[in-house]
């Protein structure tokens, strides 16, 4: 498969689970379109064209020719620095590295994290928050992961790659897009009464499993496990966190339990203040679980060969 293909299937694959559907972002897609031909020459000069193909500017080819034939892949949740030396020097071993993927943003990916963020207001809607509100908290917060951004040195590691001359991509909200639709829909089909049933479905799945073998699976951290999981959200994509200004809006449209990956200390505060019930899934179980999903798509259309690496493990669900 060629490089080329490979990004336009992660993105394919991505659109499919997003949780705004599709139409809603072909919507998207073309009000792009718009802005662009509406702005005048030397902003377009730098207007990232990107953006008009793909909703997801977190997922990207950060370096490489897109005729490469792809077949073996270094792939880890982190792919820096040192990951680009090792799969250099992996080669220098004789092993065939033909791309290295990185689940979490590098180069113009990093750049663009916020830009992905809208999602959340979309999902806030969907819960029947005010959309005029929804939107404003998320900006705030887009807006303050952006300038978090500001100082990061993006291209360090895409300087790695081009002078070892390793093709490299990210793949991020494409992914989490994935685990998101997953669990939700084996939540919505398994509805657990509490959140010891909550647990238990999720340590069926074989990432969850291979992270409580090392203390780092599921956990409550709001709530008990005898505590009614009621009304689930699951919430996996996005980019980052949510505003931590929305869980009351959140309990208030009927939601009781909240899944994520991962909750800083200042929203779990503002969780338990709302009352809900949050579960922890787990960030890089959750990171693979997504990865695993959309490689089982891509692998329908050709099989690939990985060397994991930094917190990745392939499990595969093809089916025979």
């Amino acid at each position: 498969m060629k490089l080329k293909k490979l990004y336009e299937e992660v993105i394919r694959i991505g659109i499919d689970n997003d949780p705004r559907g599709k139409s809603e972002v072909t919507k998207i897609l073309k009000e792009r379109e718009k802005e662009y031909q509406s702005i005048d020459k030397k902003e377009q000069d730098y207007f990232d064209l990107e953006k008009l193909r793909s909703p997801f500017s977190d997922t990207r080819i950060l370096f490489g020719d897109l005729e490469t034939e792809v077949k073996n892949v270094l792939i880890g949740i982190d792919v820096e620095g040192p990951e680009i030396l090792l799969a250099d020097r992996l080669r220098e071993k004789g092993k065939k590295i033909d791309l290295a993927i990185s689940h979490h943003p590098e180069g113009i990916g990093l750049a663009n994290l916020a830009d992905v963020m809208s999602v959340h207001s979309d999902i806030l809607s969907s819960l029947g928050v005010a959309t005029s509100i929804a939107e404003s908290l998320i900006a705030d917060r887009a807006a303050e992961v952006s300038r978090r951004l500001l100082p990061a040195n993006h291209m360090r590691s895409v300087a790695f790659a081009q002078l070892l001359n390793i093709p490299f991509m990210s793949i991020h909200t494409a992914a989490d897009n994935c685990v998101n639709s997953y669990l939700g829909a084996l939540l919505n089909k398994k509805k657990p009464e509490s959140l010891g049933d909550t647990i238990d479905i999720l340590l069926t799945i074989k990432e969850y499993q291979d992270a409580a073998s090392i203390n780092a699976g599921p956990r409550i951290v709001a709530g008990s496990k005898k505590n009614k999981a009621a009304k689930i959200l699951v919430d996996m994509t996005g980019g980052t966190e949510t505003s931590k200004d929305v869980f009351s809006k959140i309990a208030a449209s009927g939601v009781s339990t909240i899944i994520c990956m991962h909750l800083s200390e200042e929203h779990l505060k503002k969780v338990k203040e709302a009352h809900l019930n949050a579960i922890i899934a787990g960030h890089i179980s959750s990171d693979n679980l997504g990865l695993n999903l959309l490689f089982d798509k891509v692998e329908q259309k050709q099989k690939l060969n990985f060397i994991e690496c930094s917190g990745f493990k392939r499990i595969r669900r093809l089916k025979k």
